[in-house]
């Protein structure tokens, strides 16, 4: 039997965006906490921190949905491979089965 070697969803470069967004996050709570205001309502608090929350999830979404691309391991099997007939298949018509309910 032949092995086969996977293909996964995230590539390398989806792993590294992800650990990035990881640390924008962090750097985002640790600034919220940094701020020396009375309850966080200074600039460090109100501006800067959520700002690199949202840069942070921005980046973990776009590590979640970009491709993997070319650096991404890809099986070259049958069960993977798609193969196109060259000549087209006639769709099969089933008959309509008997209702399996009585009234």
């Amino acid at each position: 039997m032949e092995q086969t070697t996977p293909r996964f969803a995230f590539g390398p470069r989806n792993y590294r965006l992800m650990f990035i967004g990881l640390a924008v996050l962090a750097a985002g709570f640790i600034t919220m906490m940094l701020d020396s205001a009375d309850y966080g309502e200074g600039f460090l608090g109100i501006t800067l921190g959520p700002i690199l929350l949202a840069v942070g999830f921005g980046i973990e979404f776009w590590a979640i949905m970009s491709r993997a691309g070319s650096t991404a391991p890809v099986a070259k099997d049958a069960a993977t491979v798609n193969t196109v007939p060259s000549q087209p298949v006639p769709p099969t018509t089933v008959p309509p089965a008997a209702p399996t309910y009585k009234r």
